[in-house]
């Protein structure tokens, strides 16, 4: 008879519902997980990994192309084989769900292949007819795609799930949104052939980034012959013969523009639908539950971790704040997450990575209360790992509170931006400052040579610019 009496009971199986899952077991509860569709959730499945797989085949794709600049002939006339591309990323996506499977298992987490919803302190039914009572149950419900009114999905205007398994590459494509998914999309489908057009509503793209970070990605995207315009929007869309047919707004000026295909990357919104919540003291803002420091919600006993409790949607956020939760349910002594400590990271070509305060943000701080601020910068240019790679292209940058030496922010645009730029992360975690950065020894030649070259470029001692 299978057990439905639990310590934690976990609804979402995606990063954040998995690991919470996992950490709970190692601390002696017993555990349900309940998923109503893939274990590892969307980022697994048809997010994070996929995505990767993807994009590292056009990093090959790439090389191949230039293999003649490294000495190596017979390359260049490589082509993209897309169903040998796409078979390769959902068998990655397929391994690592399996691999999930075996953790829960491995961790005596009884899985429940269901959806569920709250019925009282304590208790949840399934859709398949069973009843569960935990003391202590957390949402891990991630977050979906936003869909445009203007822009109906279907068989020629595609969310991500359909970007990412194309039976066909476009000749042409029109990306709506310019943040983290919509230039992955950008890059990956531009260095398989298709004639790009990325737009965005604001004034530049990844506007979450530092504003010169993100300058310098647009160059580099044109410079790939991706056609960029930012504060732009879709008015409306009809389907032609063989493609789709878009108005644009830009600055109030309209334009048409036809493709073979839409690619729609305008945000997410959080599932909260159909969980129960509406007899409940849980709070729902803006499609996400509010949530405090460890991560509970209005009602007691129901926590919310991950995409579905809000920004930012990053799945390395949602795993930590799972191990957070978990351990505040079991009692042990836990720090809130500091937003300004997760790293962010776009993994298009170049990629781009940043932790902590852009340099505007950090000058508004610092203006509000009277301090100021650093700012180094060093380009891979000067380095020499960068220059044997061939990828000598890119910008640290780092900004310091001039006072303190603390670290209040590192930006990143490089192909190996999302490796590096966890060397910052640690220092902030650290609360390293400006002094230990600089004492640090960075092996050589490494690319994370740029990171020691930017924090001395803020304090005027670079050594190699």
């Amino acid at each position: 008879m299978t057990k439905t009496t639990f310590d934690l009971a976990v609804v979402g199986g995606g990063p954040g519902g998995y690991v919470a899952a996992i950490r709970a077991a190692q601390l002696g509860m017993s555990v349900a997980l309940v998923e109503r569709a893939e274990l590892g959730g969307i980022c697994l499945n048809w997010g994070c990994i996929p995505t990767k797989a993807l994009l590292h085949s056009a990093t090959v794709l790439r090389a191949c192309r230039e293999a003649a600049h490294y000495g190596v002939s017979g390359a260049g006339d490589a082509r993209p084989d897309l169903a040998a591309m796409v078979a390769r990323s959902r068998k990655v996506a397929g391994r690592l769900g399996q691999g999930v499977a075996h953790l829960m298992k491995k961790n005596g987490v009884t899985v429940f292949a269901a959806s569920a919803k709250l019925a009282g302190a304590g208790r949840l039914t399934l859709d398949n007819g069973t009843a569960l009572s935990a003391r202590h149950i957390v949402l891990a419900t991630g977050a979906r795609a936003r869909e445009l009114p203007a822009l109906p999905v279907g068989e020629r205007i595609w969310a991500y799930r359909q970007a990412l398994v194309p039976t066909e590459i476009p000749k042409s494509l029109l990306v709506v949104g310019a943040g983290a998914i919509g230039a992955e999309f950008a890059s990956f489908y531009r260095a398989v052939g298709a004639e790009v057009t990325l737009i965005d509503m604001t004034t530049e793209i990844l506007p979450q980034e530092d504003a010169e970070i993100s300058a310098l990605a647009r160059k580099s995207f044109e410079k790939q012959g991706i056609r960029v315009m930012t504060q732009c929007a879709v008015t409306s869309s009809s389907l032609t013969a063989s493609g789709v047919k878009v108005v644009l707004d830009q600055q109030g000026k309209r334009s048409e523009l036809e493709v073979d295909r839409v690619i729609v990357a305008a945000g997410i919104v959080g599932n909260v639908e159909n969980l129960g919540l509406e007899q409940t003291r849980v709070k729902v803002e803006k499609t996400h539950i509010v949530t405090d420091g460890h991560c509970r919600t209005g009602e007691p006993g129901v926590y919310a971790i991950g995409d579905v409790a809000g920004a930012p949607w990053l799945a390395h956020k949602a795993s930590h704040e799972a191990v957070l939760c978990v351990e505040a349910i079991a009692g042990k002594p836990v720090h809130p997450i500091d937003p300004l400590r997760i790293p962010a990271c776009t993994y298009s070509y170049p990629q781009v990575a940043s932790i902590g305060m852009s340099e505007a943000r950090a000058r508004e701080h610092a203006a509000k209360t009277g301090g100021d601020v650093r700012v180094g910068k060093f380009t891979f240019a000067g380095n020499g790992k960068a220059i044997a790679m061939g990828e000598d292209q890119g910008l640290v940058k780092t900004v310091f509170d001039a006072k303190s030496g603390e670290l209040l922010g590192a930006h990143i645009i490089h192909p190996e931006a999302s490796e590096l730029i966890t060397g910052y992360g640690v220092a902030a975690s650290l609360e390293a400052t400006e002094e230990d950065l600089m004492h640090t020894v960075f092996a050589h030649p490494t690319l994370s040579e740029t990171l020691h070259e930017s924090v001395l470029s803020a304090f005027g001692r670079a050594l190699h610019a």
